[in-house]
C-alpha cells in the first residue's frame, strides 16, 4: 500500500483518497447547483461572498475568499456589470467595492440565499461541539497545507539556488 510520507508521520494511501473524494464530493455539489442555478461556479462564488458581506465588498475580498485568480474574477464582474447585476464603487488605491444592484440583489435572493438555507441547516443538525470541531480542524488543515507549501518552494527554491 502507498503511503504518503515517513515514519509515524504519514497520511495512509486511503485516508488520502477519502478526504479528496469528499473534498471533491462537495465541490462537486456546489458545481452542480451553479449549474442547476443557470451560473457559472465563478458567477455564484462571487455573488455568494458579495451576499456574505451584505451586498457589497472590495474586489481583493472576493479573491481571497474564494481563490479565484483576479483576471477570472476581473473577467466576470464585467460580465455582472454588463448584465446590471453589479455595479463598482471607488474604493481605497485601485481595489473596486463590488456591489449588487437591486436587478443582482432579485437574482441573489432566488439563486444564492437557497444555497445559505441549506449550509444553515446542515449547520443546525449539527451539536455546538461538531460546528466548533468542524472549524478547528478545517482551519488546522489549511493552516498545515499553507506550512508545508512553503516549506516545499523554500526548499525547492534553496536547492535551486
Amino acid at each position: 500500500m502507498y503511503e504518503i510520507g515517513q515514519g509515524d508521520e504519514y497520511m495512509h494511501y486511503l485516508h488520502a483518497t477519502e478526504y479528496t473524494h469528499l473534498s471533491g464530493g462537495i465541490n462537486s455539489l456546489y458545481h452542480e447547483m451553479a449549474v442547476k442555478m443557470g451560473l457559472s461556479d465563478s458567477i455564484m462564488n462571487i455573488l455568494y461572498v458579495i451576499c456574505e458581506k451584505k451586498d457589497r465588498c472590495l474586489q481583493s475580498e472576493i479573491s481571497n475568499l474564494t481563490g479565484i485568480s483576479r483576471q477570472t474574477i476581473n473577467y466576470a464582474i464585467h460580465n455582472l456589470k454588463k448584465d446590471g447585476i453589479v455595479y463598482l464603487e471607488q474604493g481605497h488605491g485601485r481595489n473596486n467595492i463590488v456591489c449588487l444592484t437591486e436587478k443582482g440583489k432579485k437574482i441573489s435572493e432566488e439563486k444564492i440565499l437557497p444555497i445559505f438555507e441549506i449550509e444553515n441547516k446542515i449547520w443546525k443538525e449539527w451539536t455546538a461541539e461538531e460546528q466548533q470541531q468542524y472549524l478547528i480542524l478545517t482551519q488546522k488543515y489549511r493552516d498545515g497545507l499553507q506550512k508545508y507549501i512553503n516549506l516545499f518552494f523554500d526548499t525547492a527554491l534553496s536547492l535551486k539556488e
